[in-house]
């Protein structure tokens, strides 16, 4: 009787431990690597934070069991360009997850945290919603050593904004961006982006840039972009690519044969782009940078109090407004955040002008930038790129989807949409109804191009070993949305999200467990810290 009761111990024992063989299985699901290759059907099984079989058919069981039939399974997405500036404030960063997002780079356009490891560490110890890494900004850099001065560093200058990216690297940045459209990155000179650029490569790093010019004088700024890929041995990636105002339409067929000279020529050049053709800035990069400097708001009050300086100033909007951002036309911007005129949010130039009782001129737009810059700036969406660039943008091999969408708490002032539609946008828009570019292309822009660019080794592809980050969504049904007029709607079609093995989202619904982790760049990681 004994030994009978041992005999059924031992079998229950077993039962149990393989009642449960793997955390997840993920079942009869279309499979797409995120390598570009074909799709096939299969099963997935997750055990902690990682992959750990992919068969036509895994037998056992698991705690949690997901029939994805007819639901295509990838790698989650990965955006290249971020801004993560409200983390600590939304840290569940619902709204990128609720896109398929599973891992963002911060810091682009120049901008980012300092002390950038302190920062690091603050979100390590509050707990995150996605996987995040960082590149180190250079025009937070710049300011920090000199604030916002139109004037060349000296050499003790330039020597401490090389230390800071040092420092910056081995805490953890994957790299260095600019934004030299903005202050004070539009004041540096080629030579201090190669200097500052070349910290950051030796120790592993990528340089991104918002490009000098967008419109009238991309094509230099795109070739002064190659030239630092070339003079400072860096990956270069050409953030937010577009073609900004009506005399630069088309201009990308030029833009894009550069950048397949460029690697031609043996140099690593990509791209990153955002499905639409309206773009989100401050209204301040319609003023000449020569108007803010020495301060964005003081500075620029005392010019304006000069009738001959405020004149050449306004001359200087009516330009931009014309052929430049504003596409010529007042209908063209609109006002997204407003904290002086909040009613304004969501309304265009044109229809502050009409409010004002003015005619709606260049020269009355003009007048309204001024008036709005007196009262500490507005941001607004730009609706002046053309649907042909970016098509071919997108197509082209060496494009990454990039959302450049700041993380957005649910109903709360005007973002652009592409903070919560980027990747379903392409997907659905694009891939399903435009037919622009095949689904395992589309997810290999994603996926493994962005884990390529950033070097995780990792991340990025659906590989048994590699971490269990995965987006699974019905790409017959996926579509974006968001839009211009109401941009807080979450996309459709996007079922399930993992990150690092643990559900985020579940059929649609959200699960804050705060699953991500901070990612360290290779000189960090090469110190062997982690």
């Amino acid at each position: 009787m004994r030994f009978l009761i041992s005999i059924l111990l031992v079998i229950s024992i077993v039962h149990a431990t393989t009642a449960q063989d793997y955390d997840i299985i993920l079942r009869n699901g279309i499979i797409f690597t995120g390598d570009g290759s074909p799709h096939f059907f299969g099963d997935i099984a997750i055990d902690d934070d990682r992959i750990v079989k992919i068969k036509r058919r895994i037998s056992g069981t698991a705690a949690q069991e997901i029939d994805c039939h007819g639901l295509t399974i990838a790698p989650g997405f990965i955006d290249v360009h971020a801004h993560l500036e409200p983390l600590p404030l939304f840290p569940t960063a619902e709204s990128h997850i609720r896109m398929g997002v599973t891992t963002a780079l911060g810091g682009p356009d120049g901008g980012g945290p300092l002390p950038l490891g302190a920062y690091l560490d603050s979100l390590e110890m509050q707990g995150i919603g996605m996987n995040v890494a960082y590149l180190v900004g250079h025009n937070t850099v710049r300011n920090h050593i000199m604030g916002l001065v139109n004037q060349s560093p000296n050499q003790e200058e330039l020597k401490a904004m090389r230390e800071l990216v040092k420092k910056s690297m081995h805490e953890g940045a994957f790299g260095i961006s600019t934004g030299l459209k903005y202050l004070p990155g539009t004041f540096a000179k080629y030579d201090e982006i190669i200097a500052l650029s070349q910290v950051a490569a030796k120790y592993g790093g990528i340089y991104t840039s918002h490009l000098r010019e967008e419109g009238l004088g991309l094509i230099e700024a795109v070739e002064e972009a190659i030239s630092i890929s070339r003079d400072a041995s860096i990956p270069v990636v050409l953030t937010h690519h577009k073609a900004i105002g009506l005399p630069m339409w088309g201009k990308s067929v030029e833009t894009l044969a550069m950048v397949d000279q460029a690697r031609a020529d043996g140099l690593d050049v990509m791209i990153d782009q955002y499905p639409y053709t309206a773009s989100y800035t401050s209204m301040s990069v319609l003023i000449p940078p020569w108007a803010m400097d020495g301060g964005r708001y003081d500075a620029f009050v005392q010019r304006c109090e000069d009738p001959v300086l405020r004149d050449s100033i306004k001359q200087g909007i009516v330009y931009n407004i014309m052929h430049d951002r504003g596409g010529g036309d007042l209908r063209r911007i609109q006002i997204a955040k407003f904290d002086w005129k909040p009613e304004l949010e969501g309304k265009t130039l044109y229809d502050w002008a009409q409010a004002e009782g003015m005619e709606t001129t260049a020269e009355n737009g003009a007048e309204l930038v001024i008036r709005a810059q007196l009262h500490r700036g507005a941001s607004c969406i730009y609706h002046a790129m053309d649907e042909a660039d970016v098509t071919r943008i997108m197509q082209h091999p060496y494009t990454m989807i990039a959302s450049d969408g700041r993380l957005t708490q649910y109903g709360k002032g005007f973002p652009h949409p592409r903070a919560y539609s980027t990747f379903p946008r392409v997907l659905g828009h694009y891939v399903r109804e435009l037919q622009v570019l095949q689904l395992s292309d589309a997810i290999r822009k994603m996926t493994y191009l962005p884990a390529q660019r950033l070097g995780l080794t990792d991340r990025g592809l659906i590989k048994v070993g590699w971490k269990a980050d995965l987006t699974i969504f019905n790409a017959t049904q996926i579509i974006d949305k968001a839009t211009f007029e109401k941009p807080h709607q979450y996309p459709e079609g996007l079922h399930y999200v993992i990150i690092n093995g643990q559900l985020v989202l579940d059929q649609g619904a959200y699960h804050d467990v705060r699953a991500g982790v901070v990612l360290k760049g290779p000189a960090y990681l090469n110190a062997g810290s982690n």
